[in-house]
């Protein structure tokens, strides 16, 4: 562009107001950076090659209402089902509740049906053997500076024991380690205990399982196998609900926060205040320069060109702020995955994010140019020389 010099010398007149401009839209569009990355990381849960070969059957009724335990015998018999194995949730914290650790407990056959887990043979033979056993991420691991053959006492925010206890204590006898890096914050942060421990010590479950997880032989099957599941239960008081891994770890988030809709809000109370900020600093600009806009027209620029490069200026102004805010996001995002432990793992802002990004920049750039960019053209030379 011919005229990127007048544009970036008018950018640049009121230097220190467009710095604090700058400043507003890089926060804003780092936000958008972060918080696109957590959106992205939710809808991806579950969408692995594995886990769309597996899925989750819980009660229709509520996702903390337990199943009986006799489901599984008809649920293998079904033509589709390669395996169905199952989990109750158990709710452990480690030393303070705050601690919240993502605990389960599980009959052997669990593992056979994540082969995201990998765990060594030995370990998984002591789990086998061990009534007390616990197999442990390795991140949760290195969270707590655990190792194999540790006791560690564990609450139960849920279940309490025989006794009425809510304190238990378990003996890590096996690491998780993830094959799936890129669900590994979720396995990498995971407890497994032994469901017939659980089962026998607490007085509230006694045969009944929280969900069971079916691994279908084909997954061009999947639907036709989680209505058949769905089937057996149909008008009994414990109606299931089939879903795939995906849309059953979407509902089950659901059930504490809508993150899109949590997302989508905040960035829309951003955007609309930076739509306001920007605007106010493009008007004031465009009114600050009035005589040499008329200038510009006695000594020969259209009325067009003067539009243009003031409707540049504003698209020009959201660009440098807004890529310097991804880029930083970019660089954030690793930083905020090793501070966490492997709690969160944010994907890196990919090529979507990084379109919707500078489609965001220009719709906001022109949104706020456009009407000081009109007035600009309409300018009138006489009148604007003369200060009228």
């Amino acid at each position: 562009m011919k005229y990127l010099h007048l544009v970036w010398a008018s950018l640049f007149r009121r230097k220190t107001r467009t710095i604090l401009t700058l400043v507003s839209i890089i926060a804003a569009f780092l936000l958008f950076g972060l918080l696109d990355a957590v959106r992205t990381s939710f809808n991806q849960a579950g969408q692995s090659a594995n886990g769309a070969q597996r899925l989750q059957t819980g009660s229709k009724l509520s996702f903390i209402q337990t199943l009986p335990q006799t489901l599984q015998a008809q649920m293998e018999a079904l033509p589709g089902v390669k395996m169905v194995t199952y989990a109750n949730w158990f709710g452990g914290a480690y030393q303070d509740p705050h601690n919240q650790v993502f605990s389960f407990a599980v009959p052997p056959s669990y593992l056979d049906a994540y082969p995201e887990m990998s765990v060594s043979d030995a370990e998984r033979k002591a789990f086998n053997e061990t009534r007390t056993g616990v197999l442990v991420g390795e991140g949760l691991m290195s969270r707590f500076q655990w190792k194999v053959g540790d006791r560690i006492p564990m609450q139960s925010t849920i279940f309490p024991d025989k006794s009425g206890s809510k304190n238990w204590t378990f003996d890590i006898v096996g690491v998780i380690h993830s094959t799936d890096k890129k669900s590994g914050g979720f396995y990498d942060q995971m407890m497994l205990l032994q469901w017939k421990y659980f089962d026998d010590t607490t007085p509230y479950n006694r045969g009944t399982v929280g969900w069971y997880v079916t691994r279908v032989t084909d997954v061009n099957q999947a639907d036709r196998v989680a209505k058949a599941i769905d089937a057996l239960s149909a008008n009994s008081d414990h109606e299931t609900r089939t879903l795939t891994e995906q849309a059953a770890t979407a509902a089950w988030m659901k059930q504490f926060a809508d993150i899109g809709l949590i997302v989508g809000s905040i960035m829309g109370a951003v955007f609309f205040t930076l739509l306001l900020l920007s605007g106010n600093t493009m008007m004031q600009a465009v009114r600050e320069r009035t005589s040499e806009l008329a200038v510009l027209k006695t000594i020969g620029f259209s009325s067009e060109s003067v539009l243009a490069m003031v409707l540049a200026e504003s698209i020009l102004l959201l660009l440098i702020g807004g890529l310097v805010g991804m880029l930083i996001a970019s660089g954030l995002i690793p930083a905020v995955n090793k501070g966490s432990g492997g709690m969160l793992v944010l994907p890196p802002v990919g090529k979507e994010s990084w379109t919707l990004g500078i489609g965001l920049m220009a719709l906001i750039g022109a949104a706020v140019g456009a009407l000081p960019a009109w007035n600009a053209m309409r300018l009138n030379i006489v009148d604007a020389l003369a200060g009228r």
